[in-house]
């Protein structure tokens, strides 16, 4: 019989051999995801990483896993552009779709005047918010 451990700490190893044993499942069960990371960094004057999309493609979608953009640049219209640059990348990756999902309002109406579309909704995450997730065809 297994033993179970529970830790709020995990080591990189262990972290590690979870990923890897599920990687190595996928692949056999879905083919191989092809992932590759993408970033598009926002720099201040001295070069310093201010900002950002950090995200990846996988099995030809590309998923936005953080889009934060500095206070002093929000309004701008630079989400949209950020989005678009990614968007245009996984396009030339030979993606078909993308997603993201947030809790913020304001990045939920960027991301709907970006074309994307909520597809499910997980409520009270963080309590009193909801969480959205949505998805584009590219």
């Amino acid at each position: 019989m297994p033993e179970f451990e529970l830790t709020a700490s995990p080591s990189l190893e262990e972290l590690a051999a979870i990923t890897d044993a599920l990687s190595a499942f996928n692949n056999g069960d879905a083919g191989p995801s092809e992932r590759q990371p993408l970033a598009i960094l926002i720099r201040d004057t001295n070069g310093k990483v201010t900002g950002g999309l950090s995200g990846f493609t996988a099995w030809g979608w590309l998923f936005t896993q953080m889009l934060y953009i500095p206070d002093t640049l929000r309004g701008t219209g630079l989400a949209g552009n950020i989005l678009a640059k990614a968007e245009e990348e996984a396009r030339a990756r030979g993606c078909r779709g993308a997603w993201i999902d947030t809790f913020n309002p304001q990045a939920l109406r960027a991301y709907l005047r970006q074309g994307y579309e909520v597809f499910g909704e997980l409520e009270d995450f963080p309590e009193g918010r909801t969480r959205s997730f949505l998805r584009k065809n590219l």
